[in-house]
């Protein structure tokens, strides 16, 4: 005969509730009810909730009939010959909660954003192609991540999404979390992305999804702090005393990154000899970058070819890369206390204050390097097409410029213009009549 009975699995005040279904003695499942409990408040004895406490009597209620409808369910499969497994149980779980429809799509938001992260290799991405890049799928994991930190015991419906839990969303993130303003509209504009993909997969949303306001917000907000190496300083780096043969290798990746432009992975992957073509008396680097898929030709400046025909440097993964830059940093001196931003390690959150210039550096630090010291001396529209970015607007606001060409030409303009007598421009206000009248005697 079946039986049925709950378990927790950890002790935490928030501790997810597991039924275990054994249909004979050699076979037995367990899956989670998506019921939670504080195991203080839990009786292992009878493998219910404490029923001394009022405040778990709802929660015994669901429990019980839970069990009820799993037994009846039981014997209906079994007079059907359906097979009975955890993929079964699961199902019947939250058919009887109502989390999914009759055909088998969750109706939690979670569930949802679950879903992307495990098909991102299918999805249609925004050049067309198929498969997610790994930042967007970060940034789902992410927001799953806060999504369930901010939910607590409570599960959503994705129809339950309206204005009032947007914004209480938004203010969670915001005051409770302290996450900067950009950062939680981002996350807002990819929550209603998730939910209006629910929509068209015909799961009912809140009637408030479409009224709901998410702005477009640029990937580097005017807060953005832009942390650069200048020439002076990759000198530095250059002349520095390093033993460790790591951190010679890394030393070349670190120069590479700042006079290609290249992020981390196109650096690593894709900066090898046989991507290195001669080009008049010197050289040029053909690649793909990986963001795109895009084609990007790289001049090979003095110091890129220098490193070439010395050698190039072996293969680091960009976490090592990112940990010997700062090493060499220090060991160079680029301790200057500079104010800007790092993840906390514990809290996944960015914390903005000064700390020592070394501690900044990353593989990503050469590509802003390059960017930034170029600019001004080599015309815009031709670093862009070493860093590829599209619009003009985009790339100065990478390397934290405003758009003064302009202000060369107002200049220019009106350096032009000379006044035709040496005298002329000499202005003299006439305040009244009698001043006209001596003015005119004279």
């Amino acid at each position: 005969m079946a039986t049925i009975k709950y378990l927790l699995q950890s002790k935490s005040e928030n501790s997810p509730i597991y039924m275990r279904l054994s249909i004979n003695k050699s076979k037995s499942i367990k899956r989670k009810t998506g019921l939670f409990i504080d195991y203080k408040r839990w009786s292992t004895t009878s493998g219910l909730p404490k029923q001394n406490e009022t405040s778990n009597k709802g929660l015994i209620s669901k429990l019980r009939k839970l069990r009820t409808v799993i037994l009846d369910k039981l014997n209906d499969a079994n007079a059907d010959g359906e097979v009975v497994d955890g993929d079964w149980l699961l199902y019947q779980i939250d058919l009887h909660f109502k989390r999914i429809s009759i055909n088998h799509q969750s109706e939690l938001i979670t569930d949802l954003i679950q879903n992307i992260v495990d098909n991102a290799h299918l999805r249609i991405n925004a050049k067309g192609g198929i498969g997610l890049g790994q930042s967007r799928v970060n940034a789902y994991k992410r927001l799953l991540q806060l999504f369930n930190e901010f939910q607590g015991r409570k599960h959503y419906k994705v129809k339950e999404l309206n204005k009032n839990v947007f914004n209480s969303f938004k203010k969670w993130l915001i005051d409770e979390q302290d996450y900067a303003s950009t950062y939680a509209l981002v996350k807002l504009r990819d929550l209603k992305s998730v939910c209006k993909e629910a929509r068209s997969q015909g799961i009912e949303v809140s009637i408030d999804l479409d009224s709901i306001k998410t702005i477009q917000v640029s990937a580097y907000d005017d807060d953005m702090d832009v942390i650069i190496l200048n020439f002076d300083e990759i000198e530095k780096i250059e002349k520095a005393k390093l033993i460790n043969e790591a951190h010679i290798n890394a030393r070349k990746w670190l120069i590479l990154a700042c006079y290609t432009g290249q992020r981390g992975k196109d650096l690593t992957d894709r900066i090898k000899a046989n991507n290195f073509e001669k080009y008049g008396e010197g050289y040029i680097i053909k690649i793909k970058q990986q963001k795109g898929n895009k084609p990007v030709i790289i001049p090979v400046l003095p110091k890129v070819q220098e490193i070439y025909l010395e050698g190039l440097p072996y293969h680091v993964s960009t976490q090592k890369l990112n940990k010997h830059f700062k090493e060499i940093g220090k060991i160079a001196g680029l301790d200057e206390m500079v104010l800007g931003r790092l993840q906390d390690k514990k809290t996944k959150r960015g914390v903005k204050k000064m700390r020592p210039k070394y501690k900044y550096l990353s593989t990503h630090i050469g590509r802003r390097s390059f960017a930034s010291n170029h600019y001004g001396k080599i015309p815009t529209p031709l670093l862009m097409r070493v860093t590829n970015h599209k619009k003009e607007s985009t790339f100065l606001s990478y390397i934290n410029q405003t758009d003064d060409s302009h202000v060369e030409s107002f200049l220019k303009f009106y350096d032009n213009l000379e006044p035709k007598n040496p005298e002329e421009g000499n202005f003299q206000v006439i305040r009244n009549e009698n001043n006209l009248k001596k003015l005119n005697n004279e």
